[in-house]
C-alpha cells in the first residue's frame, strides 16, 4: 500500500533532520566491540561499493538510468544505503540499534522511494515499463538491461558520492574510537 503524497513530502523535507538525530542516538547507543566493527565493517563496505557504483551509473533527471546496477534493481542506492546502515547496525553490536535504522528507514526511506517513483513515471515514458521488470529493492541476479553505458567515474563525483565514503569512514572512527575508551 503506498504512502499518502503528502507524508511522502514530509518525509522527505524532514529525513535529513531526523536523520542528524538518528545519527546521534547511534552513536550514544553503540557498544561496538573489536569482533563486531570487524563484522559491521565489510557488510557496511558493500553497500558504500554498490552506492558508488550506481552513482557512476546516474544521470539525474536527464535520462532514464537502466544501466549497471540499477538494470539488476530499481533504486540501488537506497539498497545501498540500507546494507550501510546494517554494517553500522551489526557494528554497533546492539539490537536497539538496530531496530532505530530500520524504523528510520521505513518510515523515511521507503515513502521518499515511493515519491520519486511517481517523479521518474513522470519524467520518463519508459519508466513504467523498467519499473516492471526490475524490481525496486530485491535485485536480479541477471541483468535485466544490456546496456552499454559504463561507469564513468565523472558521474560519481558530480553525483558527490564521495560523501557517503567520507561520512562511512567518520563514522566507523568514531566506534573505534568509542571501543578504544569505554571497550
Amino acid at each position: 500500500m503506498p504512502f499518502p503524497k503528502r507524508y511522502a513530502e514530509a518525509a522527505a523535507r524532514w529525513r535529513v533532520k531526523v536523520g542528524f538525530v538518528v545519527i546521534v542516538v547511534f552513536f550514544w547507543l553503540a557498544r561496538p566491540t573489536w569482533i563486531s566493527l570487524a563484522a559491521g565493517a565489510p557488510i557496511g563496505l558493500c553497500g558504500l561499493a554498490l552506492r558508488a557504483w550506481a552513482a557512476g551509473h546516474l544521470t539525474k533527471n536527464k535520462q532514464l538510468t537502466t544501466s549497471g546496477p540499477f538494470a539488476h534493481v530499481r533504486n540501488p542506492l537506497y539498497l545501498g544505503s540500507l546494507t550501510v546502515g546494517l554494517g553500522f547496525a551489526v557494528a554497533s553490536a546492539q539490537t536497539g540499534v538496530a531496530v532505530l535504522l530500520l524504523a528510520y528507514f521505513l518510515l523515511f526511506f521507503l515513502p521518499v522511494v515511493e515519491e520519486e517513483e511517481r517523479h521518474l513515471r513522470k519524467l520518463f515514458p519508459g519508466y513504467a515499463e523498467y519499473a516492471a521488470r526490475v524490481l525496486r529493492f530485491l535485485p536480479r541476479w541477471v541483468a535485466m538491461d544490456r546496456s552499454e553505458q559504463r561507469f564513468r567515474f565523472s558521474l560519481y563525483k558530480k553525483n558527490q558520492e564521495y560523501q557517503a565514503l567520507l561520512g562511512f569512514v567518520a563514522g566507523f572512527l568514531v566506534l573505534v574510537l568509542k571501543t578504544q575508551l569505554f571497550g
